[in-house]
């Protein structure tokens, strides 16, 4: 069986039927335990305080904002090279999801980092770089809506997700390029005196997890109703034409 069977609408739509329920559930349990362990059961830091916590939500959020980009970028990939409608409309569907949590990751970020820093913001090299990756997810949602012909939208929508894969790698390892700014570096390292404590790692790894199947579950179902919405619209042009 190969993989590229589940970009026939139809074969997706069954597996996505059967999945989801088994995704719903788990990512109900992990998030519920994760933000429940990480904010009663959790002692507060040395330093911080209880304002550490806003990790269990600003930090999921903020990888999931990046690797919601980067799928939709390898569905855009896969739009160009080979067609399948299902990547395209997948694409499509993750934006939305993605920007929601580049929203929350910068409402989070800015409380965290008001009492840390003394600021709400600053033009942090990582900061910058993600506040450029949320301009483009909003272009990204806009130029779909803007283009009435999908393919077309897809085709646009596809390049600018390449232009705009920049920022979201810039997001991710600005630390590294710039050894300079406010933004703390990594939170989960495979060095360990880089790491937090785990006490906090552990429970947010679950809430990671939580995150991963929320966006799962979330595209999932938005790429249903996108492929639901294709069908109706190519139904409704037939009726027209008859």
């Amino acid at each position: 069986m190969s993989v590229w069977e589940y970009a026939n609408p139809k074969k997706f739509m069954q597996t996505s039927a059967w999945a989801l329920p088994w995704v719903v559930g788990l990512t109900v349990l992990l998030l519920v335990t994760g933000l429940v362990w990480g904010f009663f059961f959790t002692p507060d830091d040395y330093k911080q305080g209880s304002t550490v916590k806003i990790i269990y939500l600003h930090v999921p959020a903020a990888m999931m904002a990046i690797n919601a980009w980067v799928m939709m970028l390898v569905t855009s990939l896969i739009w160009i090279v080979r067609r399948h409608h299902v990547s395209a409309l997948a694409a499509k569907a993750a934006a939305p999801v993605g920007l929601t949590f580049t929203l929350i990751a910068l409402v989070t970020g800015a409380l965290w980092g008001q009492p840390m820093w003394g600021t709400w913001w600053a033009w942090d090299p990582r900061l910058t770089s993600f506040l450029i990756l949320t301009l483009f997810y909003f272009g990204y949602i806009a130029l779909w809506a803007a283009i009435e012909d999908p393919d077309t939208a897809a085709d646009l929508t596809s390049i600018l997700c390449l232009v705009g894969s920049v920022f979201a790698l810039l997001s991710r390892y600005a630390v590294n390029f710039w050894n300079q700014g406010l933004h703390q570096g990594a939170s989960l390292s495979l060095d360990k005196e880089e790491n937090v404590s785990d006490v906090f790692w552990v429970p947010l790894l679950v809430c990671i997890a939580g995150f991963v199947l929320l966006f799962l579950t979330m595209v999932l179902m938005r790429t249903r109703t996108e492929i639901r919405a294709r069908r109706l619209k190519a139904l409704l042009a037939r009726e027209r034409g008859t």
